[in-house]
């Protein structure tokens, strides 16, 4: 029987101070009894020798420093975990949201999942179709990667991210794959908009979806993440699965992070957030990988709007640091109206060169590719030139090129969210932009290529 104490000395706004407990410790549940017996739940943040910080689940109102006790359940936060979590739709804390029966659990396990042991880690090789041009041609994800997008406010990432959540699979692998949809801070119809997109779809039933919405209380932002990945880890490591994590917002769970260090006093770092946010989101990130003798995998796409469009901003910054590459979502493209507005040449991924050719996507993949970017690039700075000195000041081959931007941005990025490419037709749809270049231009590809995809109309 846990023991209940009595000594609640102060609540200050989500924080509570319990004096005199023994054999508490860090991260630990706790259930606070109100006088009139309903109960609320709260996480120890801090131990202090016999006292004891909490942070509540819940808001503080009703909560008397006399009459309310306080026990705490020798556990840190766990979800149960099932195959059986599949089609289903969670809460940010692992409760059913959807109207389905309670999950009956194969296991309980604690949140706070490790980071892989480097020494474990298969290096990630093989390829994940998205169905995405912009990323499989030229931005390639590949399996145990971690790629994150960057947007900004007001831009259309949600629909990029249901897209891909809809879409993703493993090519040339008959291995079970399942999207983990992790959601934090958003509000009611952003995450009506996701539970709707999968149902109709169909995708929903090889996906797991928990959502945390905007008015939930901070600390549970902070553990939805965590859940997720406790349950991409059974699926894919226990289960065998290839698993695709997505989650949204990051920022937000910053945000939640800030506020929580912020009621504990801390000395804040960069722009307020505390100074242990790289290590805290390394910990989310370096979940996900491939593990030597073991056939899942779990693959990441981590999603946050960059504030004021910043790049530089912490939190776009520190994940840089972690992760391996960046889609870039971009303002201009997104007034013109492209979809999705996947800005190419900043984009990276590190990985792509591991993930593509012979026997993976197809042998041109990597000239072709290399071929794009330089064209695209070159086309820009045409048009560019051309604002400033007019069209006349270009000679024939540029006008090329800047029909060849006008022309990519319009067919290649530009496809919609609806529209689900496979790696073949993405690749050819390169190949008739570059005819309309002239041949000697395209010196990043082999002649044999050049002889087998160009001449071929």
């Amino acid at each position: 029987m846990a023991k209940e104490y009595r000594t609640i000395q102060e609540v200050a706004g989500p924080l509570m101070m319990v004096r005199g407990v023994e054999d508490v410790g860090y991260d630990e549940l706790g259930e606070i009894e109100l006088a009139s017996g309903e109960r609320r739940r709260c996480k120890v943040l801090e131990i202090d020798g016999g006292n004891a910080l909490v942070q509540l689940f819940e808001n503080s109102t009703g909560i008397n420093l006399d009459s309310s006790k306080v026990r705490f359940l020798g556990k840190s936060m766990e979800l149960g975990v099932s195959e059986d979590m599949l089609s289903r739709v969670f809460d940010g804390l692992g409760r059913p949201i959807d109207d389905g029966p309670e999950i009956l659990p194969d296991e309980r396990r604690d949140i706070n999942g490790l980071a892989m042991n480097p020494a474990a880690r298969a290096y990630p090789e093989e390829f994940i179709q998205t169905g995405v041009s912009a990323i499989d041609g030229l931005n390639t994800l590949v399996r145990g990667q971690k790629l994150p997008i960057f947007s900004a406010s007001g831009l259309p990432h949600a629909q990029l991210a249901a897209q891909i959540a809809r879409q993703a699979r493993v090519i040339g692998t008959s291995d079970p794959f399942c999207v983990v949809f992790a959601a934090m801070g958003i509000t009611f119809e952003e995450s009506n908009y996701f539970i709707e997109s999968f149902r109709e779809t169909g995708a929903i039933d090889r996906t797991v979806l928990f959502m945390n919405l905007a008015n939930d209380p901070a600390v549970e932002r902070i553990a939805t993440p965590r859940m997720a990945l406790t349950a991409a880890e059974y699926l894919a490591f226990e289960k065998g699965m290839h698993v695709l994590v997505i989650m949204t917002d990051i920022t937000n769970y910053a945000d939640a992070l800030r506020e929580v260090s912020a009621a504990r006093k801390e000395v804040p770092g960069r722009r307020g957030y505390p100074g242990y946010m790289y290590t805290d989101l390394a910990s989310l990130y370096e979940r996900a990988g491939r593990q030597k003798g073991r056939k899942g995998s779990i693959t990441m796409i981590p999603i946050l709007t960059m504030p004021e469009d910043d790049k530089t901003h912490p939190i776009p910054d520190l994940t840089g640091y972690i992760t391996e590459g960046q889609v870039i979502l971009s303002r201009d493209l997104y007034r013109k109206g492209l979809e999705p507005p996947i800005d190419v040449l900043p984009s990276l991924s590190r990985l792509k060169d591991k993930g593509i050719g012979k026997g993976k996507t197809r042998e041109d993949h990597a000239n072709t590719m290399n071929q794009l970017f330089a064209a695209y690039a070159r086309g820009k700075s045409a048009k560019e030139l051309m604002v400033i000195l007019g069209e006349a000041a270009l000679t024939d081959v540029d006008k090329l090129y800047a029909k060849f931007a006008d022309e990519f941005e319009a067919r290649y990025v530009n496809q919609g969210y609806r529209t689900n490419r496979s790696i073949e037709e993405t690749l050819d749809l390169g190949w008739d932009l570059l005819r309309i270049l002239p041949r000697e231009e395209l010196k990043r590809i082999k002649a044999e290529y050049l002889d087998q995809y160009y001449d071929q109309k």
